[in-house]
């Protein structure tokens, strides 16, 4: 007589086959967060902004909570719209995205902050992160890239661009935040009395500090110290 004896067991389903190592199954390629990443986008140039918008718009865990073109119009949608993740420039018109950074901070949001710049200079990279930034990428980075450091920040994790990480452990920033404030001030054209006037300090005392920063620098003078500070990304 054909057929399984009593004590035969059922045949078992066939298992799924494990992944190869560095494979992931199907749902295990995307993890998709309990609720969506929310992101706001700080960007001064709407093209940019607009296309950075679009294309995180396509990734099923990640909403759009707003756009800003300026770091204070981003504070202002961040006390009201509460993302999990600001993406920002680092050089906008009025505030810049270190100093949204700061902001955010200091106000214990619980937004974190990615840089998406065109600057891949380790001087910014290291003043971002003082400023508390949780992530810094170049906007040449690949999509799949940008998508993965909003997961890892989102997560808790801290994203750097690999190349720019090694440049950072270069030369520090020599500057004081008093001395590199006169020079921008400098650098944007403004004489000694000006910057006395906007930094609430004295004219000798200005003077004392261009002095200083040149003298750091070894530059000839204002201008040279300006556009060598700026090269390594101190300004």
């Amino acid at each position: 007589m054909s057929g399984a004896t009593p004590n035969q067991a059922p045949p078992r389903a066939a298992e799924p086959s494990a992944a190869r190592p560095g494979e992931a199954r199907p749902s295990e390629a995307r993890p998709i967060a309990a609720r969506p990443i929310r992101i706001l986008i700080a960007e001064d140039q709407a093209l940019v902004r607009g296309a950075l918008a679009a294309l995180l718009a396509l990734e099923p865990d990640f909403v759009i909570a707003g756009l800003a073109g300026d770091g204070a119009e981003a504070l202002r949608q961040i006390a009201e719209l509460a993302p999990d993740i600001v993406l920002s420039d680092i050089e906008m018109p009025g505030m810049g995205g270190l100093e949204l950074a700061q902001q955010i901070r200091a106000q214990n949001r619980r937004a974190r902050v990615i840089i998406v710049t065109t600057f891949g200079r380790a001087g910014y990279l290291r003043r971002a992160l003082d400023a508390g930034v949780a992530g810094y990428l170049l906007k040449d980075a690949p999509a799949e890239a940008l998508a993965r450091a909003i997961r890892t920040v989102h997560g808790g994790g801290q994203v750097v661009d690999p190349e720019l990480a090694v440049q950072s452990w270069g030369q520090r920033d020599p500057l004081t935040a008093r001395e590199r404030q006169v020079l921008q001030l400098a650098a944007d054209g403004a004489g000694s009395l000006e910057i006395a006037r906007i930094a609430c300090l004295s004219e000798g005392t200005v003077r004392n500090y261009l002095s200083e920063a040149i003298s750091k620098l070894g530059a000839a003078n204002r201008t040279e110290a300006a556009r060598m500070a700026r090269d390594q990304g101190w300004l």
